[in-house]
């Protein structure tokens, strides 16, 4: 019998009216066929694409198993990645939101062990974890299996693939024979089906035909790039389409609203959108979506469901999606109703295997990208407003030719020279940029001293230089990725031997201090903070500051380029 709602299943009204709040409403395939039998106690070995909705489908029943009234772990989850025991953990906690009194805990390596010593001592009924780290925590027998009575292995595939088969068979020997087992895989390969010969008693086998995972409209790119150069990147990409609507996704709430100011400061039209966040905040944010009045989203995977909107043109994971379940609702957001839509991926050099394992178990092929440089940019967006343009001709080409011609006159400006300024308007390069391009052309250079930190610009200070091994490329990445501040607001710079020096925009200097100050450069943490009154900036030929008392000299560091290897895009208004 299929299942059309939550309300048919054998579920307790606590876990239906968290399943509601959680903006489910009816049950996938892979949820309708496996609760019933999960509920009974049965073992399963479920085959399901990802992206199905497993973790649900295992979580109600291991929810409706466990009891406070036995104060020890009665549930295991294993999983491949740490990502994955967080997420896991996020969706078990979801479940259990009116059942009050039993703790979930995930357990995987990079996290402090005495912090997990600490978590698995408050009597944790659930654990999440990696194999290897439970593996760590079984010798050191800081966690007792003796009285779990079901264990999930999530994304059983992959574990194998990683070569945790022996960890996972150890595990299992700790744990009492008469127990529920349970395997999710996305494949069912011959290493799956021996360990279920071995693991399991007359397990139920379910599997849910496989479909198209992706929509066939959605253009699926990856983009392999640092941590560093990320928001660079995402607003190249920005600039390069010029999208309507576009959503990009972060990990976790903090990671969406750092991002979010990034982009408020450098001109775009952004707004966040989280599980934190209350339902008239959440509305609010996508009305403004839908209307326009936003044309990005920032997201965390527990608001995707909610975003609804048929025009997404993009979705950008600026943080790698934890299994393939997310990556499945994050990009499901564009291509809808029959619309082409586009989903590019940063992924970390480490992450290039989950990638692989990604395109496997949903049988697509996601294809690499280049970042585009400011050349390609500028090109794209140059023959954008030519097809404007172009679409104009007919209608107002007569009636503006007059007015042009005597605005030219009036000024003293070449019909070229009042062309190619009106692009640059258009364009949003910024003005700096083109007082240079009309000083280039001078005969004579007049030397002119700018006042140091005027009503517009401040002169910082940091504490790091060349005895450091900092280039003004370094000074100039670290402050526009670690800030947002786009790299072209950045002025004068100069690396001297034990210090470096850069113009700021005055109204971003004091969030440049607050954050700069907690970034390391080369590994080493410096100190930043507003120059004292003997520092001079001159402009000339070639620009540079003038520091009497400073061995750096006159012979400071030439600034080969707005933001040496880490050049940005233009800044845009939106």
């Amino acid at each position: 019998m299929e299942m059309s709602t939550f309300s048919q299943l054998p579920i307790s009204p606590e876990i239906l009216s968290a399943i509601k709040d959680m903006g489910f409403e009816t049950p996938s395939p892979i949820q309708a066929k496996a609760i019933p039998f999960a509920i009974q106690g049965l073992d399963i070995v479920g085959q399901a694409q990802t992206g199905t909705g497993k973790t649900v489908a295992f979580g109600i029943p291991m929810v409706e198993k466990v009891t406070t009234e036995i104060q020890a772990t009665q549930a295991l989850v294993l999983c491949p990645t740490r990502e994955l025991a967080i997420q896991i953990t996020a969706e078990i906690k979801r479940l259990l939101v009116y059942k009050q009194g039993i703790n979930v805990v995930p357990i995987y390596g990079g996290q402090p062990i005495e912090r997990q010593f600490s978590l698995l001592r408050r009597h944790a009924h659930i654990v999440v974890g990696t194999p290897g780290r439970m593996m760590d925590h079984l010798n050191r027998k800081s966690l007792k299996l003796d009285q779990v009575a079901m264990i999930v292995l999530d994304e059983a595939d992959e574990m194998l693939d990683r070569g945790f088969r022996e960890d996972i068979e150890t595990i299992l020997s700790f744990i009492p024979k008469e127990r529920q087992t349970v395997f999710f895989s996305a494949t069912m390969s011959k290493p799956i089906m021996e360990l279920t010969k071995i693991y399991q008693k007359n397990p139920q086998i379910i599997r849910v035909e496989r479909t198209a995972a992706t929509a066939p409209k959605i253009e699926q790119r990856y983009v392999q790039i640092r941590e560093q150069a990320k928001f660079d990147a995402v607003c190249r990409f920005l600039d390069l389409y010029n999208h309507k609507l576009s959503v990009i996704f972060c990990k976790t709430r903090r990671r969406v609203s750092e991002l979010v100011e990034k982009l408020h400061m450098a001109n775009y039209k952004a707004d966040a959108l989280h599980g934190d966040m209350k339902q008239a905040s959440r509305d609010g944010v996508m009305s403004k979506f839908r209307s326009g009045r936003i044309n990005i989203l920032v997201a965390t995977d527990v608001a995707a469901r909610g975003i609804d909107v048929e025009n997404i043109e993009a979705v950008f994971n600026y943080d790698f999606p934890s299994n393939a379940e997310y990556y499945t609702h994050r990009i499901g957001r564009t291509g809808r109703a029959g619309k082409e839509g586009i989903s590019i991926t940063f992924i970390g050099m480490r992450e290039f295997k989950s990638l692989q394992y990604l395109e496997r178990s949903l049988k697509c092929s996601i294809t690499a990208a280049e970042v585009p440089s400011n050349n390609v940019i500028e090109k794209i967006r140059v023959q954008s407003v030519a097809d404007k343009l172009l679409e104009m001709r007919e209608k107002h080409l007569d009636k503006s030719k007059e007015s042009f011609r005597a605005l030219c006159e009036k000024n003293d400006l070449s019909m070229e020279d009042a062309g190619s300024l009106l692009l640059a308007h258009v364009l949003g390069i910024p003005e700096s940029t083109i007082e240079a391009e009309v000083a280039s052309k001078r005969d004579k250079r007049e030397k002119k001293e700018l006042p140091k930190n005027s009503e517009n610009v401040v002169i910082l200070q940091l504490s790091l230089g060349k005895a450091d091994r900092i280039r003004t490329s370094d000074v100039v990445g670290a402050i526009a990725g670690e800030t947002g501040v786009s790299s072209h607001t950045l002025g004068i710079v100069l690396v001297s031997e034990r210090k470096s020096f850069v113009e700021v925009p005055k109204e971003h200097a004091d969030f440049i201090i607050k954050v700069m100050n907690d970034v390391l450069m080369k590994g080493k943490r410096m100190e930043i903070k507003v120059v004292s009154d003997d520092v001079v900036v001159t402009s000339e030929k070639h620009r540079r500051f003038d520091r009497s008392d400073d061995r750096g000299g006159r012979g400071g560091d030439r600034r080969g380029g707005r933001g040496g290897d880490r050049r940005g895009a233009p800044s845009r208004r939106r």
